[in-house]
């Protein structure tokens, strides 16, 4: 890749809004991909951003309804439920040679984008960051930390090490990992636990954690035992000790999404562990539970 980029960024909300203004402020070309109203904005005032870790800065960007030109790297950073239509904005003719890099949670995703572009192009990435988009074109960044594992079993290595080198000059640290399947399932294995039940009983972890403790072990043992199938990590244990960890307030991105009455990634997160238990015959009875229970909820609420 060249030293300076053109990077589209598909859905400039809490994620890629930050990243597209680091990128930005880095000195690369940054084309901002959303609704009209969005765009506008972003056209007019860039994107301001509040963080510990970066500083509080505004970067200029381009911002479009659609992509109309090539572009060396696109980062996908919508939630799983637009995926659909917000890939209506970039057209495979338009992607070209582009590396397609999706930040998005649960483990099916790589498939789809990949009847999409061309396969060895899509570089699927996960990133362990808190921030949050105030209004469109102000970001706040809550963690001091953001890193980036990014993979592609089909992508040539020296084109993920490039993008690598260039998002940890622009800010987050970033690392290219070896075994894809193993990177998804190390997100989704810490995450789906975290998701599902403080999202079913509408409280933030330390609750969650005291409360519901035995569903919690359980969660983890059976997403662990999931994991562990499909190539990815399995130690319960540690996972138990991460949410012993975390901020006793701390909530899930689910658990935001259903106080704000969006609709839920259920699917994408719970659905996903639950047809891969099936594949390999493992029993998931709680995480099968409270995905039942979070679709009635989320059925009652119209979504």
């Amino acid at each position: 890749m060249a030293k300076n980029l053109t990077v589209a960024v598909l859905g400039p909300g809490g994620t890629g809004g930050l990243l597209a203004a680091l990128l930005s402020r880095a000195g690369h070309r940054v084309i901002c991909l959303a609704g009209t109203d969005t765009a506008r904005a972003l056209r007019t005032t860039g994107i301001r951003v509040r963080s510990a870790q970066f500083g509080d800065f505004t970067a200029p960007v381009e911002a479009d309804t659609r992509l109309r030109e090539t572009v060396d790297a696109c980062l996908v950073t919508v939630k799983h439920t637009a995926l659909d239509a917000a890939l209506a904005r970039v057209p495979a003719t338009a992607l070209g040679d582009a590396l397609l890099v999706p930040f998005l949670n649960g483990v099916e995703h790589p498939a789809v984008l990949r009847a999409h572009h061309r396969p060895e192009l899509v570089a699927p990435a996960v990133i362990r960051v808190e921030s949050t988009r105030l209004a469109p074109g102000m970001i706040e960044h809550g963690t001091p930390f953001t890193e980036i594992d990014l993979s592609g079993d089909q992508v040539p290595r020296p084109r993920l090490d490039a993008l690598a080198e260039t998002l940890t000059a622009a800010g987050p640290n970033t690392r290219v990992t070896a075994d894809e399947s193993a990177t998804l399932w190390a997100k989704m294995s810490f995450l789906a636990p975290f998701a599902l039940l403080t999202t079913r009983y509408a409280v933030p972890i330390g609750e969650a954690r005291s409360r519901h403790r035995a569903e919690l072990t359980a969660l983890v043992a059976e997403t662990a035992a999931v994991s562990r199938a499909c190539g990815g990590p399995a130690d319960p244990v540690q996972a138990l000790a991460r949410y012993d960890s975390f901020p006793p307030l701390a909530k899930s991105s689910m658990q935001r999404d259903a106080e704000a009455g969006r609709p839920l990634e259920l699917d994408a997160i719970g659905g996903a562990l639950l047809r891969a238990a099936d594949r390999y015959g493992i029993a998931v009875p709680v995480t099968a539970g409270l995905v039942r229970e979070l679709g009635e909820q989320e059925a009652a609420r119209g979504h």
